[in-house]
């Protein structure tokens, strides 16, 4: 791993909840979101391949990353009402872990 790589981090109580982590609940639909993300990526690639004009590319690379900063926020909102939910119910220190884990998931989309 490099330097400027962030670790992936693991913990023994992950987001989890009965079936898995919270958003496999609605993994169909982040799929097919997805799914529709890369379509996006692909049309983009050829619009550059076609030379197309420079402002209808800006306004698909918009459409794209307003679909990718929605699947976040749907994620974010998983990972908060259920792995944060779970962890305020269990110790202090997993749920400060858990806020802490979401506030940094929260900079780097704000960053982003």
């Amino acid at each position: 791993m490099s330097e400027d790589t962030e670790p992936q981090l693991t913990h023994e109580s992950s987001c989890h909840h009965d079936s898995g982590h919270g958003y496999l609940d609605h993994k169909p639909d982040y799929l097919r979101r997805l799914k529709r993300i890369e379509g996006q990526a692909r049309g983009l690639q050829r619009m550059v391949e076609s030379e197309e004009y420079c402002i209808d590319i800006l306004t698909q690379v918009s459409a794209m990353t307003s679909a990718l900063e929605s699947v976040a926020l749907a994620l974010l909102d998983e990972h908060l009402s259920h792995c944060v939910v779970r962890a305020a119910r269990g110790s202090d220190e997993e749920a400060a872990a858990k806020i802490a884990e979401a506030s940094a998931a929260i900079a780097r989309l704000v960053r982003s």
